[in-house]
């Protein structure tokens, strides 16, 4: 008996201690997982910067036009002079010559020179970005709470008076061009029609003779109309996106716990269906908040805001190359930073992502 029990004693002790690493396995297992999924996310970003580096050079250069005729100012220059400029310019070298230039420096901060303003183009972008940012940041925060507000809502009353008419009214705005609301505006609230009188500037950032507080009034007056199209046009893609998204929540088992414990309908809604519905509406404002940096050109081109926008219109319409190469590249990084964030956030959320 007694030397029977002993083998069957040293499995006992043994197990606690084969057992240990098995407990630690998963959590050792999930760590790991994320860590591959962080490293996937971030080389996946990095190819995606390469590829519109890449991009950015090749793509612009099929634009129609000669810069250097246009940096001449239509006067009538010799052929000399013409050479001279491609030189200053390294636009006498061979292509792949460029190409491997333009690489070179890109990877360290240098995004070349803007032929029109004769100034480095990571300096004209930085004039014009706080510009973008009060534009677009200002629009984004008012369209994204306003679109998961009444997302929430309609999809709440799914069916109801309510919910039509705001998915209504979200689908037509959304479906409208930027460019023509915001002329629509300028005709209205700028110019005046009929007994509406001209209430609001037609374009611009500010007056120019303002200062102090004054001065902050009248860039807020200036702000007004741009900010109202934005909103208009972007709020309906929020709202869709969170009455979907909660519509999908809304026969979850968890909700009926939940109504069945005694909470408040207002509660269920706020403390468990819409936290657990976030998830797409996460990632739309991240591709959004991407957009903050891109700017909207079409919109500022309109109002002539002085943003990154406007700036990018104008270096096309030269064309200027590195100034479209550097902006190309600035707004598609923007993009990709912000989508890599949103996948680095998911398994906060949801800690099934990443495992």
């Amino acid at each position: 008996m007694t030397a029977e029990a002993t083998p069957s004693l040293v499995d006992k002790t043994d197990g606690p201690a084969e057992a240990g690493p098995s407990v630690r396995g998963p959590r050792a297992r999930t760590t790991t997982a994320y860590l591959r999924y962080v490293a996937g996310k971030l080389g996946g970003a990095a190819v995606s910067l390469l590829a519109v580096l890449v991009t950015s050079f090749f793509l612009f250069r099929l634009i129609p036009g000669d810069p250097v005729k246009f940096m001449t100012g239509g006067r009538q220059v010799s052929a000399e002079q013409l050479a001279s400029y491609r030189r200053e310019f390294g636009l006498d070298l061979p292509l792949w010559q460029q190409f491997t230039g333009y690489c070179g420096k890109a990877l360290t901060g240098d995004l070349g020179t803007s032929y029109q303003f004769r100034t480095p183009v990571i300096d004209k972008i930085t004039e014009a970005l706080p510009n973008t940012l009060l534009l677009t940041g200002t629009a984004f925060v008012l369209y994204t709470a306003l679109g998961i507000v009444i997302g929430t809502r309609s999809a709440w009353r799914n069916g109801g008076a309510g919910d039509r008419l705001n998915t209504g009214l979200a689908l037509t705005l959304y479906s409208i061009p930027s460019f023509w609301l915001g002329l629509l505006l300028i005709i209205v609230f700028s110019v005046g029609m009929g007994p509406i009188p001209g209430l609001f500037p037609t374009g611009g950032m500010e007056s120019g003779n303002e200062e102090g507080f004054a001065y902050v009034l009248d860039v807020a007056h200036h702000l007004i109309l741009p900010v109202i199209t934005l909103v208009a046009v972007e709020y309906g893609q929020t709202l869709l996106v969170t009455r979907s998204a909660l519509l999908d929540e809304m026969g979850s088992d968890y909700l009926t716990t939940a109504r069945a414990k005694g909470l408040r309908d207002d509660l269920v809604r706020r403390r468990h269906a819409v936290p657990n519905a976030m998830l797409p509406t996460v990632t739309l404002i991240f591709i959004n908040l991407g957009r903050t940096v891109a700017g909207v050109i079409l919109v500022e081109t309109v109002f002539s805001w002085p943003g990154l926008g406007g700036l990018f219109y104008q270096a096309l319409s030269v064309p200027d190359l590195p100034l479209v190469q550097g902006l190309f590249f600035i707004f598609a990084a923007a993009v990709i930073v912000m989508n890599t964030l949103a996948d680095l956030i998911y398994p906060l959320l949801d800690p099934r992502v990443g495992r």
